[in-house]
C-alpha cells in the first residue's frame, strides 16, 4: 500500500516543457530588493529630464551628514559628461534624489552607473567598510510636461520638508537648493550662484518650461508622488 501511494504521488509532477522560458521561472526578488523592475529601460528622448532615486541598503549611516554631502558633490563633479549631467540633487536619510539630463537612455545608464560606483566606493571608504551600498538599481522617471518638472523640482529640493527633516526658511543644506534660481522670493544662497559641480539645465522643460506654472515658494511641500507621476496636461 505504501509503494502505491508513493507511485501515485510521483505521477503528479507531469511533464516539463523544454521548449522555452517557463512562465514564473527564475529567482524572485524578495523584501526591499523587489522594488525596481529589471526590465529594459524605455527609450529616452534628450528633451526629457529624468528624476532618479538611488536607495542605500538598510543599516548603513545616514546620508544627511556634511562629509557625505561633500563626497557626493565630488562624485557628481567627477562624472560630468557632455551627454549626461546632474542639475539638482538632495540627500535624505537613506536615498538620493537627482534631476538629470541625458542624450538618450544609454547615456543615462552609463552616467548613473558611473555615479553610483563613485558614491559607493567613497562611502565604503568613509564608513570603513566593504560590501554593497545601493539596495537596487536606480529608479528613473521621465518628466514630459512643465508641470511634472515643477513638481519634480519641489519633490527633489524640498523632500526633507516632507519628511520633517528640515524646517528652516533657508534652503536645505543637504541639497542643491541654495543654488537654485527658481524661488519666488530671495533666500540665503551660497557664495557662488552655481557651483562648478552642477551643470545648468539645457532642456527647455527644466530650464524654462516649468516656470509657466509659477516659481517655487521656499516653504512649499511636495505633493504626493502618486499625483505628479501621472501624465499631466500642459
Amino acid at each position: 500500500m505504501l509503494s502505491m501511494k508513493k507511485k501515485i504521488r510521483q505521477q503528479q509532477f507531469g511533464f516539463v516543457n523544454w521548449g522555452g522560458k517557463r512562465r514564473g521561472a527564475g529567482r524572485k526578488p524578495k523584501g526591499e530588493r523587489a522594488g525596481v523592475s529589471h526590465a529594459k529601460r524605455p527609450r529616452l528622448p534628450s528633451r526629457y529630464p529624468v528624476l532618479v532615486t538611488m536607495k542605500v541598503c538598510a543599516g548603513l549611516g545616514t546620508l544627511r551628514a556634511r562629509d557625505v554631502n561633500e563626497l557626493i558633490r565630488s562624485a557628481i563633479a567627477a562624472g560630468r559628461r557632455e551627454d549626461f549631467r546632474v542639475v539638482e540633487y538632495s540627500l535624505q536619510e537613506d536615498h538620493v534624489h537627482a534631476l538629470v539630463e541625458a542624450s538618450d537612455e544609454r547615456s543615462l545608464s552609463r552616467g548613473m552607473n558611473g555615479l553610483a560606483t563613485r558614491i559607493a566606493r567613497g562611502l565604503n571608504r568613509l564608513w570603513q567598510r566593504v560590501g554593497r551600498v545601493f539596495l537596487e538599481r536606480y529608479h528613473a522617471l521621465q518628466l514630459t510636461t512643465p508641470r511634472a518638472v515643477r513638481n519634480a523640482l519641489i519633490y527633489t529640493l524640498q523632500n526633507a520638508r516632507k519628511h520633517g527633516a528640515w524646517r528652516a526658511f533657508a534652503p536645505d543644506v543637504f541639497s542643491s537648493a541654495a543654488f537654485f534660481d527658481g524661488w519666488n522670493c530671495p533666500v540665503r544662497k551660497g557664495a557662488n550662484p552655481r557651483p562648478g559641480l552642477l551643470e545648468r539645465a539645457r532642456t527647455w522643460l527644466l530650464s524654462v518650461g516649468w516656470r509657466r506654472h509659477g516659481l517655487i515658494d521656499p516653504l512649499e511641500v511636495p505633493v504626493g508622488a502618486e499625483v505628479w507621476m501621472l501624465s499631466v496636461p500642459r
